[in-house]
């Protein structure tokens, strides 16, 4: 969910140390995206509203189910004690209800990738100037993805996760 963030800037990093001068030393930080956008309350309330679109499509979803295993149950009883014309018209209403559900599927999918897409979206951009500020600040050269970037270990001292969280819960 959380892969696309910073991934630019993670290329932008490693291309930047890549071309500092032979013998200049980089001041380095990680930070754990995926812990700001789950422990920030700017992030909580993100994953908040995504449950809620989430839950709100999946009560959706139930309620069509319901609907179609209702009309294959009412199928199923009646299917030999009804006319033809009555059968093919209960068939049809079975493969229509089969057809709205997939559909229901893909655009509920959809939707929820747009929502996940905005959420997260809207955080990078929030997140971002207080990486870069606190970077400023602290003089780092390059401040990396700690899971994305293809890093292997870092030793803690050089994780900024806490701090851009807590200038994050007070950046409202």
């Amino acid at each position: 969910m959380y892969r696309s963030m910073f991934r630019m800037a993670a290329l932008a990093a490693v291309a930047m140390a890549v071309a500092l001068p032979v013998g200049a030393q980089a001041n380095l930080a990680v930070i754990d995206v995926q812990r700001v956008v789950t422990e920030s309350d700017p992030g909580k309330e993100a994953i908040k509203k995504l449950k809620s679109i989430s839950d709100a499509k999946v009560a959706e979803g139930q309620a069509l189910q319901q609907n179609l295993a209702a009309l294959q149950e009412q199928f199923n009883k009646q299917r030999f004690t009804v006319s033809e014309e009555r059968l093919a018209e209960m068939n049809k209403e079975l493969e229509d209800g089969s057809i709205a559900m997939r559909r229901f599927e893909d655009d509920a999918k959809r939707e929820l990738e747009e929502a996940r897409r905005r959420e997260l979206g809207g955080l990078e951009q929030r997140i971002l100037p207080i990486i870069n500020e606190i970077g400023q600040e602290r003089g780092y050269t390059l401040i990396f993805n700690k899971f994305q970037s293809g890093l292997v270990y870092a030793d803690e001292a050089v994780d900024i996760t806490d701090d851009v969280i807590r200038r994050f819960n007070t950046a409202q």
